[in-house]
C-alpha cells in the first residue's frame, strides 16, 4: 500500500482525486498540504487524512509519505517537483506539466539526477473510452486516419473556483493549456503518432488575461490532420471523432468521467457498431498505476518526458497565436 501526499489540496483534489483514491486498490492518501495551515487541517479533518502541512517541503520530508501528487497551480509545479525530487520522493504531477517547455526540461533533469520517478497525470489515458478508440483504430476498423477532431469546453467565468486560471503568470495560458493539453495528449495516444506542426487562433480574454477559446490544427507525422477546439465560454462537452478512409469512430462525450459513454463505428453513413463504457475508474487506475511503478511492478505509462512533449506542442500553439503562422514543434529526442 503506497501512501500519497497531495501537494496543493484544492478543488481538483476534492472533486476528482479523493473519489479516485477511494476506489484505488494499492494506495491511499496520508497527507496533504495547503498554504494556510488552518485550512490544511480542516481539509484533513473533512477527508479523514492523518497529516496536514503548510508547505510542500514539510510534506515531502514526512516518513509517512511514499509518493507525492502535485496539484498546485501550474506556475508552482516546477518548484514543487524540485523540492520533492530533492527529498527523494516519487512524483506524480498534474497536467499541464508546467508553464513552458524549459520548466519541463528542468523537472525531468532533476528527477533523473535524483533517480526518482516522475509521472504526469494525463488521466484520460486510463479511460475505457480512450482504450476502445485506440484499439479499434489499431486493428484497422476505419483504415488510415485522415482527420481527427477533439473538443473540450466548460464554462469558467470569473466566478469559477480556480480563480487563478485567468492569470497567465500562474496558469501559463487559458483553455489551450488547461484542457487543450488533454485533447493533444489523447490524440497522440490514440493515434500513436507525434505532432510536427501547429497552427492556432485564439479568442481574446479581457486585457491582461488568458485566451477564452482557441482552435488548433495539428499536423501529425503520418499525415493525419487533427483539429482541437477549446473554450472557457461554452457548455461542458468533450466530443472526439476519428475519420478514416473506410469508416468513422465517434463519441459524443469521449473524455467525461461523469456518466456512461456511447462509442460508435460508422461506415457509409450507417451505424455498424456501438459500445457503451464507463470511465468512472480512471482516477483510481491512474494512482494505482503510479503506485505499482513506485513498487517496481510496472513502468508508469506517462513519464515526465510525455508531459514535456505535450508542453512543446502547447508552446508551439501559443507561438502560432502570436505570430499568425504555422509553428514547428521542437523534436526532443
Amino acid at each position: 500500500m503506497i501512501n500519497f501526499g497531495i501537494i496543493g489540496f484544492g478543488l481538483h483534489a476534492v472533486k476528482r482525486l479523493m473519489p479516485g483514491f477511494a476506489l484505488a486498490k494499492n494506495c491511499r492518501v496520508t497527507a496533504l498540504s495547503r498554504r494556510d495551515l488552518a485550512k490544511a487541517k480542516e481539509s484533513a479533518r473533512q477527508h479523514d487524512i492523518p497529516l496536514a502541512f503548510d508547505s510542500s517541503e514539510n510534506l515531502c520530508r514526512s516518513p509517512q509519505v511514499d509518493a507525492v501528487f502535485i496539484t498546485t497551480p501550474n506556475a508552482c509545479h516546477l518548484e514543487d517537483v524540485l523540492v520533492a525530487a530533492s527529498c527523494g520522493k516519487p512524483i506524480l504531477c498534474e497536467k499541464p506539466m508546467a508553464n513552458n517547455a524549459d520548466q519541463c526540461r528542468q523537472m525531468v533533469e532533476a528527477a533523473r539526477k535524483a533517480n526518482v520517478l516522475l509521472g504526469v497525470a494525463h488521466v484520460f489515458r486510463f479511460e475505457e473510452s480512450t482504450a476502445w478508440l485506440r484499439q479499434e483504430l489499431s486493428t484497422g476498423k476505419i483504415g488510415r486516419t485522415v482527420f481527427a477532431r477533439s473538443e473540450f469546453s466548460f464554462p469558467a467565468s470569473h466566478g469559477h473556483a480556480r480563480t487563478w486560471i485567468h492569470d497567465p503568470v500562474i496558469s501559463g495560458g487559458g483553455p489551450v493549456a488547461d484542457v487543450g493539453v488533454h485533447c493533444i495528449d489523447t490524440l497522440r495516444f490514440i493515434l500513436r503518432d507525434e505532432v510536427l506542426r501547429v497552427t492556432a487562433r485564439g479568442i481574446s480574454g479581457e486585457a491582461g488575461e488568458v485566451e477564452n477559446g482557441a482552435a488548433m490544427v495539428l499536423e501529425f507525422s503520418r499525415g493525419t490532420l487533427a483539429t482541437v477546439a477549446v473554450s472557457f465560454l461554452a457548455e461542458y462537452r468533450t466530443p472526439l471523432e476519428l475519420v478514416g478512409e473506410t469508416g468513422v469512430l465517434w463519441a459524443d462525450n469521449a473524455l467525461t468521467v461523469e456518466h456512461p459513454i456511447a462509442l460508435e463505428l460508422r461506415r457509409g453513413g450507417a451505424l455498424v457498431e456501438t459500445h457503451t463504457v464507463s470511465n468512472r475508474l480512471a482516477y483510481a487506475l491512474q494512482v494505482d498505476a503510479f503506485a505499482d511503478a513506485v513498487e517496481g511492478k510496472a513502468a508508469f505509462p506517462i513519464p515526465g518526458e510525455e508531459g514535456w512533449r505535450n508542453q512543446e506542442i502547447l508552446d508551439a500553439a501559443y507561438r502560432s497565436m502570436k505570430s499568425g503562422k504555422t509553428e514547428e514543434v521542437r523534436n526532443l529526442f
